[in-house]
């Protein structure tokens, strides 16, 4: 049977050869590649190399190199046709069945390629001969020389019925054109007419390189759209295309990023600024299609739009295209630019090191998403800001994965508490019942009435004894690893401590570390005399043997607090809608809080005291 080239390469797209290889070769990465033990003869030294961006693997020892489909042709003796029906199941992918129509669409497929391929020759000709000079001077007064021109192969469409005339003397018809974009028929039965007349000319390709379509850039001062696409036709489908992904992948592959600009001469503009790994939507919002296309080649593609208000309105519609679709390991992130400017602006204005700096300093998803939802809502009653904390809550429950789902309401919360808590002495008794978000992140711990004496004492606290005596690590780095804090700082602060927990630092060296990396303001509050005087246990006259029983007894009492809490919660949600789920979480809780005995929860009450007065 003959598959369509193009299923073909729609699979290899989708499942990298490391993933077929590794499930018989125990792969490292050495580079750009993985290497291994051959799979076709014993060796002890390692001579099979796996190479995902260029999709094949090779082993120096027997000469036999080959794709996902032949690897799995040569171990497990499958048939080509075989190994296309299980490698299209792990793909999702369902099989084409070989018909005559089938054979008749590869064949007409193949034949559209070499129409669009004619026209991009033409549109270049045309650019660099004497009907291209406007287009020529467009461009280069763009800031783009011959050499990026060439590069990305941008080309110019005459008006009138050049084109036409042009591909007819290569022997192509009017019906191949049409069928490829580049013809209109008219329903009055007039003469076709070229789609792209007088346009500087973006040829678009497929993930091979091959052109598939154009996009146009209006010259004249005719009143059309400045920029156009071509019609979907059967080798361009406009939402699942990205541009320059073809030329993208090398770089994205070696620098582990890809960037998602607005358009054509954006993703030029980064190529220019040394950022060759761009690609861009083809003039609509980013689609999930596009979206996991790009995950493919990086895990956290990083959205680089326009800093005016149209731009910022397409990096939210990209905020609620991703949330259905997350998964753990991959996301988005946003760098929008300054008030006013474009990738190619920025870079004429500020040179290539600003415009690299804010991409470095991407926003991740979450704060994208606070400020979608928060940035210009009024949060002065407490109508309002439930109306936030829902309009946040929901779009987090779009997400489909649990697990991702889950974090996302622990951190949004988190970011409620934070937010839209009442500063201190103006918080009435009871008070802090009614600013609570919830039985998860921040808010399970409402029900113990003062949540600021809670996270903002004691998270602190626990993270001052681990700075000031790192052995504590040797005890409790699996707590700490666990659990997220509530306040975000802090948070973060917490996982850089557990990244280098078993480098052997002592406290000093811990500290510098922590100064070098960013932490250097937070570690003065942190290490503060208001939050040892607060909590005790931390103080830094005690010995590391004081602490260690201490921090043990305080750190179980704060989460035992909060397992009350979300036990009061589920003891509510239970009466409203009793499931065998809840049930299960509600004895789950109880089993918790009773673990703990009275000897524990009376060294406890000691750990937590303030300190003596008399």
């Amino acid at each position: 049977m003959a598959f369509p080239p193009e299923f073909l390469d729609e699979i290899r797209a989708r499942i990298p050869v490391s993933d077929v290889t590794g499930k018989r070769v125990a792969l490292k990465r050495r580079g750009r590649e993985h290497v291994g033990l051959s799979p076709f003869k014993a060796e002890k030294t390692p001579s099979f190399t796996v190479n995902d961006e260029k999709g094949f693997y090779h082993c120096f020892s027997t000469g036999e190199h080959g794709d996902v489909f032949t690897f799995l042709m040569k171990t497990e003796g499958l048939s080509f046709p075989e190994a296309v029906e299980r490698l299209a199941t792990q793909a999702g992918l369902e099989v084409p069945r070989e018909t005559p129509q089938a054979r008749e669409r590869a064949e007409r497929n193949k034949s559209l390629h070499d129409v669009v391929e004619a026209a991009a020759v033409y549109f270049e000709e045309c650019l660099w001969g004497p009907r291209g000079r406007a287009a020529r001077d467009y461009l280069m007064g763009r800031g783009l020389d011959e050499a990026v021109i060439r590069r990305f192969r941008l080309g110019y469409a005459p008006d009138g019925g050049l084109l036409r005339r042009a591909l007819k003397d290569k022997g192509i018809e009017d019906g191949a054109m049409i069928e490829a974009g580049l013809l209109r028929r008219p329903d009055d039965g007039r003469e076709p007419y070229a789609f792209f007349r007088d346009r500087a000319i973006f040829p678009i390709t497929d993930r091979r390189g091959r052109a598939i379509a154009f996009g146009g850039r209006q010259m004249g001062d005719a009143k059309a759209a400045k920029y156009i696409n071509s019609p979907d036709t059967p080798l361009f489908d406009k939402g699942r295309t990205l541009y320059n992904l073809a030329n993208a992948r090398a770089a994205a592959h070696d620098r582990g990023r890809l960037i998602a600009a607005e358009g054509y001469m954006d993703v030029i503009a980064l190529a220019r600024a040394g950022l060759p790994e761009a690609v861009a939507p083809l003039g609509t919002a980013l689609t999930e299609a596009q979206i996991e296309a790009m995950w493919r080649l990086a895990p956290e593609p990083v959205v680089c739009f326009d800093g005016d208000e149209a731009g910022r309105r397409a990096a939210y519609r990209a905020v609620e295209r991703v949330m259905p679709i997350l998964k753990a390991g991959v996301s988005l992130q946003f760098a929008i630019l300054p008030e006013g400017e474009d990738p190619d602006s920025l870079l004429a204005s500020s040179g290539p090191t600003a415009l690299g700096t804010l991409i470095d300093r991407a926003k991740p998803l979450g704060e994208m998403l606070w400020e979608m939802e928060t940035g210009a809502q009024p949060a002065d009653t407490p109508e309002r800001r439930a109306n936030i904390r829902k309009n946040l809550l929901d779009q987090v429950r779009r997400i489909a994965d649990r697990t991702v789902q889950q974090y996302y309401f622990d951190d949004m919360e988190a970011r409620l508490f934070a937010a839209f808590q009442r500063p201190r002495g103006q918080r009435g008794a009871g008070s802090a019942r009614g600013q609570g978000t919830g039985a998860q992140g921040a808010g399970h711990l409402r029900s113990q009435g003062n949540i600021e004496a809670l996270s903002g004492k004691w998270e602190p606290a626990f993270l001052a004894a681990v700075l000031r005596h790192p052995e504590l690590l040797d005890d409790c780095a699996e707590d700490l690893g666990v659990r997220r804090f509530n306040w975000p700082e802090l948070d973060k602060l917490r996982q850089e401590i557990i990244n280098v927990s078993g480098s052997g630092l002592d406290s000093t060296g811990l500290q510098r570390h922590l100064r070098e990396t960013g932490y250097s303001s937070l570690l003065d509050r942190v290490l503060g005399r208001d939050v040892y005087e607060a909590a005790p246990f931390c103080d830094p006259r005690k010995t590391i043997d004081e602490v260690r029983n201490d921090w043990r007894a305080a750190w179980d009492s704060y989460w035992r607090r909060g397992a009350r809490a979300e036990l009061d919660d589920d003891a509510r949600a239970l009466g409203e809608d009793m499931t065998a789920e809840r049930w299960s979480r509600l004895a789950a809780k109880k089993r918790e809080i009773q673990r703990s005995g009275p000897e524990d929860q009376e060294h406890e009450q000691e750990a937590l005291a303030g300190p003596e007065t008399g």
